[in-house]
């Protein structure tokens, strides 16, 4: 036996594992970020939110696929940026991301496309988390979150 001795810490709301099962579908593979920063992101929007576990789909796809979903699910005849489909528990759901939607957005907006997936990714999270953005409290209370989470790695908050 070494002479170290290892030092048990009380795990914390920061350190305690999370516990994600991802399924990663790629319906185009033009810039889209790998699955560790997917599980990075998801993982954030967990911390954020409070939660250990979250089981769900993640489609990274093209502009008609998602103009498809948008339009069949949302009655909205183009394509978004980024859409959840709750479930039943332990599954959380579905989200679906748009890359080429993705891509436009963070160029208009000046940003790291990296930064637009990491922060459509939580929000999509969220919405399996059951947040949205119906009222203005309740957009609040999601943006909070959202901002919080991306600004533990470093991303400014998108909504300044």
């Amino acid at each position: 036996m070494s002479g170290k001795q290892s030092h048990k810490k009380t795990p914390d709301s920061k350190t305690r594992p999370i516990g994600i099962d991802l399924h990663l579908s790629l319906g185009t593979r033009r810039g889209v970020p790998s699955r560790a920063s997917f599980l990075k992101w998801i993982e954030a929007a967990l911390r954020a939110a409070k939660k250990r576990v979250a089981q769900l789909n993640i489609r990274v796809m093209c502009a008609e696929e998602a103009r498809a979903l948008n339009r069949d699910f949302r009655g909205r005849d183009y394509a978004t940026n980024v859409l959840s489909f709750p479930g039943d528990a332990p599954f959380l759901g579905d989200i679906a991301i748009c890359s080429e939607v993705v891509v436009r957005e963070a160029i208009e907006q000046g940003k790291a496309a990296q930064d637009h997936y990491a922060h459509l990714t939580i929000h999509g999270v969220l919405h399996l988390l059951g947040y949205d953005h119906e009222n203005e409290t309740d957009a609040q209370a999601m943006e909070s979150l959202e901002a919080k989470a991306l600004a533990r790695m470093g991303i400014a908050n998108p909504y300044l």
